[in-house]
């Protein structure tokens, strides 16, 4: 995998800001999309434009075609089945969709949801509603100090009133990756549930909805070179009957009178009215593209050298803290994130933007863990196979320039 050769399919890379090459560090927030992706969405839009399940003229057969074709990749790279992958707006949309209908109608008073003190608000805003509505309890997996989670309570934190564990596979904040098979054991020793947060992991690895036996897994197109407005979510067919419709309307309906309806009986009772249909042939054409021309080792050897090199880069410079597991995130990490100990992240990624760097600054979406490890904001660099050691040095040598100049 000629990891140079493949920037030349991201025509955005090439731009300027204020005269200085791009140097993309944003990875965990979005990816940027090959031109492959891009001709496929202006393809649909020019070719076959057309609603799908509907009409049976030419442009909506083939537009039919190719959105059942993107589920049965999605299905495929996560070897799932057709029917258990449902089209979302993205993860949060997954996650709320689990929460709304299976843990409204499944979790009740005095039952437990167990997540993480690392999650994301995607996957803790939904869960802290259903327990207050539900009067059910909601449990943590603590952070250890060291960034990795406590799995020596895991015998003491879901127990058998626990309905439903929640968990990132991997934090958009420290980086960390989550032995998420060794929860799932825990939870199906007692009858709970299972739902994966793969946002962060889907992207750079390869995950096995099967292998890991999990109940509901969610994840966004965007972070994976795909649109935004598109995501997908996992249901085990198992659980299928179990989970009611989380929308009504057009396309979800078997039969309807003037005052009953009934659903159909395929994962098409989910998506009801018109979906995103351009924005999941997109989905389906990043997945080709992973499919094509990425291998998962050897990005995560890559992007491994470039987290390595970024923190070596920043001890160097002193007055530096990195956050999370460091010595696991210089063999497998895909992000750093840092603080400066007299200057203001956000004024750090402020002077980054202006010559070109772009990172992210603030809690990231996840301001129960930032509290918890007592900072207001850290700054984000996160990596993807287009970027290269090159870029790291130009960033190392503009926070030098940093920390001489301000």
């Amino acid at each position: 995998m000629n990891m140079n050769k493949l920037r030349n399919d991201f025509p955005i890379l090439e731009e300027k800001i204020n005269g200085c090459s791009l140097v993309y560090f944003d990875n965990a927030a979005t990816t940027q999309r090959p031109i492959q992706v891009l001709d496929t969405l202006m393809n649909f839009y020019k070719k076959y434009n057309s609603n799908i399940h509907r009409g049976i003229h030419a442009f909506g057969e083939q537009a039919t075609s190719l959105y059942e074709g993107s589920r049965k990749k999605v299905a495929d790279f996560i070897n799932a089945d057709e029917q258990e992958i449902i089209f979302t707006s993205g993860t949060t949309e997954g996650i709320n969709f689990v929460a709304t209908t299976w843990g409204m109608t499944h979790i009740g008073r005095g039952g437990e949801i167990v997540v993480t003190q690392m999650e994301h608000h995607s996957n803790l805003i939904p869960w802290q509603q259903v327990a207050l509505k539900k009067g059910a309890a909601l449990k943590f997996i603590k952070v250890t100090p060291d960034g990795l989670l406590d799995y020596d309570s895991l015998d003491d934190v879901i127990t058998k009133r626990t309905k439903l564990v929640a968990v990132t596979h991997a934090s958009n904040v420290l980086g960390t990756h989550v032995d998420v098979k060794k929860i799932i054991k825990r939870a199906k020793e007692v009858g709970a549930k299972v739902l994966i947060d793969a946002a962060q992991a889907i992207p750079h690895q390869k995950v096995d909805v099967k292998d890991l036996d999990c109940d509901f897994m969610a994840f966004s197109g965007h972070k994976m070179l795909a649109p935004t407005g598109i995501g997908a979510l996992f249901i085990k067919k198992e659980l299928k009957d179990e989970v009611p419709p989380y929308r009504y309307g057009g396309g979800m309906v078997f039969e309807v009178d003037y005052d009953k309806a009934s659903w159909c009986p395929t994962h098409r009772r989910f998506e009801a009215g018109t979906q995103p249909i351009a924005q999941a042939i997109g989905l389906g054409a990043a997945i080709d593209y992973f499919e094509q021309k990425i291998d998962f080792d050897e990005l995560q050897v890559h992007e491994a050298k470039l987290a390595k090199k970024t923190i070596e880069g920043l001890e160097s410079l002193g007055d530096i803290r990195i956050l999370g597991p460091v010595q696991d995130l210089k063999k497998t990490g895909h992000l750093v994130s840092f603080m400066m100990n007299d200057i203001h992240s956000h004024d750090v990624a402020a002077y980054l933007a202006s010559v070109g760097v772009c990172t992210r600054a603030g809690h990231n979406c996840a301001q129960p863990l930032a509290k918890k490890i007592g900072i207001d904001a850290a700054v984000r660099t996160s990596f993807y196979f287009y970027n290269t050691e090159q870029e790291v040095d130009y960033f190392l040598n503009k926070m030098e320039d940093i920390r001489k100049n301000f």
